[in-house]
């Protein structure tokens, strides 16, 4: 469609809205993005909820 310029940031926090994980991408790399995903989560146990963006058949 066009070109894109930037960067997201993926963040992980708690209940209590502490930042416990994060993760900085150009902004073409897919939100679902196995390594994006195995990087934030590595030291991350219990519950993880994400919206959308983030659903996958592989995760």
């Amino acid at each position: 469609m066009g070109w894109f310029f930037g960067f997201k940031l993926h963040l992980i926090v708690n209940d209590k809205g502490e930042l416990l994980s994060f993760y900085l991408t150009k902004g073409n790399v897919d939100d679902r993005d196995i390594k994006v995903m195995t990087e934030m989560t590595k030291e991350v146990f219990g519950k993880l909820f994400g919206d959308k963006g983030y659903k996958s058949s592989i995760l």
